[in-house]
């Protein structure tokens, strides 16, 4: 208990520590990005992100994801995820790993208790793609137990969440592209003995269309689920309408 506070204590005593250097530095080093986010399994869910360029190719980041604007993750203890991270440039690639921190229930007693500071630890990967003509993204990220809030009979979660997309740049300001992306509960301890199995979410697959200007821009994603329908925790069909902005 005392060692996931003193983790998160120090991200966040890093974060006022590299604002405040900010503050008194060059503010071109800083950029800021809202992604205000709504889908079919985790409802309204809007990104923060957050970072300060070492140099053209290095830079500090930070992003924070609002779960609980959601009905379902607010039912998770208002689930709220943030992280950090160091993004390296390589030619037209963006290869960002980072390591993020839940708050709330799910994956610390799956959503059965209260919320916590600490529910879970988020290692994360995000490589972005950019030309003159394709973009695209991959995302790897996997949901580990960081606390333990069970009563007898009770699991903690954990959970695998990937995607990846690609698209081509039909216009400077449209594009069309594809999207795959699949979440599934990876396992969990029960209080009293015994483990969950794997069980599948959703396995998402299906087309997008954006519309971009410079920084900002509109996308909408739409598909099947296509995950066994006996057996997935999501029946929805796949759908996601993105708006997004550089600050």
């Amino acid at each position: 208990m005392y060692l996931k506070k003193l983790l998160i204590s120090i991200t966040l005593s890093m974060v006022v520590s590299v604002s405040s250097f900010n503050a008194q530095t060059n503010d071109d080093k800083v950029s800021f990005g809202l992604s205000l986010n709504q889908d079919a399994f985790f409802g309204f869910n809007p990104m923060m992100t957050a970072s300060y360029s070492f140099t053209d190719t290095d830079a500090l980041t930070f992003y924070g994801i609002q779960w609980g604007a959601g009905s379902a993750p607010a039912a998770w203890g208002q689930w709220t995820e943030f992280g950090i991270g160091y993004n390296k440039t390589i030619g037209n690639f963006d290869i960002n790993p980072q390591l993020g921190f839940t708050m709330g229930s799910l994956l610390s007693s799956g959503a059965q208790g209260r919320g916590v500071v600490g529910d879970g630890i988020v290692p994360n990967l995000t490589v972005n793609y950019g030309s003159d003509k394709w973009e695209g993204q991959l995302y790897a990220g996997y949901y580990g137990t960081l606390a333990d809030e069970t009563v007898a009979g009770q699991s903690t979660n954990n959970y695998v969440h990937y995607w990846a997309n690609l698209g081509y740049r039909v216009s400077p300001y449209f594009s069309v592209g594809a999207h795959l992306e699949e979440l599934y509960l990876s396992g969990g301890g029960t209080n009293g003995g015994g483990s969950l199995e794997r069980a599948d979410g959703y396995l998402w697959a299906g087309p997008y269309i954006q519309f971009k200007k410079n920084s900002t821009g509109l996308r909408f994603s739409f598909g099947a689920n296509l995950a066994e329908e006996v057996d997935r925790f999501s029946n929805n069909d796949f759908y996601r309408l993105t708006f997004f902005i550089g600050l």
